[in-house]
């Protein structure tokens, strides 16, 4: 057979993966049902009634494509956020965005900046457009400020990426500490501040909008996946300057965004009384989670995020022998992927039910164990 390769030499060294690993597969893989979701820092409390409303109400127009300049959304995202519609670009989720942000910057070869152990979607696309990782480890389980900035320096490297909250540890920082590192920066290296959790945290862990909308090197990516519930409609932003924001015009998706998705972020942001509803329920599950961590011998983190890091203790082995336990009582949970950080489980906020069949399933496991 020919060693021919249709491939480019770059699609050809990369392996075929999923950065995570979904629930159906396990179903799939394992024969298991999955009872309990809270694994993928979705929000199992769901949207408004009135998102679902709206979303009904646009069916009958699915046969149209969405606006290809997202006009509307933009538009309500400025007049909510306090900016203009040129600040904005929407996109399918942070994870599409992320993509489009690395590949404006990033030419084979260019070093990277990130954490070891963060977010590993991003670290996904930086390895589709040919990026070269470079990492920083986590400071007593928090992201190392310093240490990103020395590396960046070091490295002259164009792109850095940082959450504020962090996944996988829930960790956050003060919103003085974010602009002082982002005003510290090159001009020569784009930030993407992804705040993703920015809903669930506390509000000093929030820069505001003025604090950074004058740097064309910041790209700042939210989401309507977390406290609006809406992970499944893929509605994903970005603000920044005009200019950065519209670079996006260049290579996104014009026909991307889904219809009904924009029909249901444009209800959610009209619907703050619910948000703030379903942000209380998320804090008192991240209580119940901790509480329930501590009955067990086990040391929840502070979290900030829709989720709890739980320290198990001991080493990754113990800490995935407990993941698959739990999914052996349909309990569906993750883990970080990358010691140290590997020694502790993540357990994701949901409903009761979900966290009264955790409180029944996990001593069983450690007992096993």
């Amino acid at each position: 057979m020919s060693a021919f390769s249709r491939f480019t030499p770059l699609v050809s060294s990369l392996p075929s993966t999923v950065p995570f690993v979904g629930p159906e597969a396990i179903e799939r893989q394992r024969g298991l049902k999955v009872e309990a979701r809270i694994g993928a820092n979705e929000n199992g409390f769901g949207p408004a009634p009135s998102v679902l409303a709206a979303m009904r109400e646009a069916g009958g127009d699915i046969w149209k494509y969405n606006d290809p300049e997202n006009f509307e959304l933009r538009e309500a995202l400025a007049a909510h956020l306090g900016v203009t519609s040129a600040n904005i670009a929407i996109g399918g989720g942070i994870d599409e965005l992320l993509g489009q942000i690395v590949r404006l910057v990033i030419e084979p070869g260019m070093p990277v900046v990130t954490l070891l152990g963060g977010y590993p979607t991003f670290n996904f696309h930086v390895a589709g457009f040919g990026g070269r990782l470079v990492t920083v480890p986590y400071v007593n389980d928090r992201e190392d400020l310093d240490g990103l900035l020395d590396a960046v320096k070091r490295e002259n490297a164009p792109l850095v990426y940082f959450a504020n909250p962090d996944n996988p540890m829930g960790s956050w920082w003060d919103a003085d500490k974010i602009v002082a590192f982002a005003r510290a920066l090159p001009e020569t290296c784009l930030m993407v501040l992804d705040e993703a959790y920015s809903e669930t945290g506390p509000a000093s862990a929030l820069p505001s909008i003025e604090s950074l909308i004058d740097l064309p090197n910041i790209v700042r990516t939210r989401t309507f996946s977390k406290a609006y519930g809406l992970a499944g409609a893929r509605v994903g932003y970005v603000i920044s300057t005009p200019g950065t924001a519209q670079a996006f015009d260049k290579i996104r998706n014009h026909f991307g965004m889904n219809r009904l998705a924009t029909a249901a972020a444009l209800a959610a942001l009209k619907d703050q009384a619910y948000l703030a509803e379903v942000v209380g329920k998320i804090h008192a599950a991240r209580e119940r989670i901790s509480d329930i961590a501590r009955a067990n011998q086990l040391s929840p983190l502070p979290s900030a995020t829709n989720f709890v890091t739980v320290d198990a203790g001991r080493d990754g082995t113990y800490a995935r022998a407990i993941v698959d336990g739990l999914m052996q009582h349909g309990v569906f949970i993750r883990m970080p992927g990358v010691a140290p950080l590997n020694r502790c489980i993540r357990v994701s906020v949901g409903p009761e039910a979900d966290m009264a069949l955790l409180e029944k399933s996990l001593p069983q496991v450690l007992r096993t164990l």
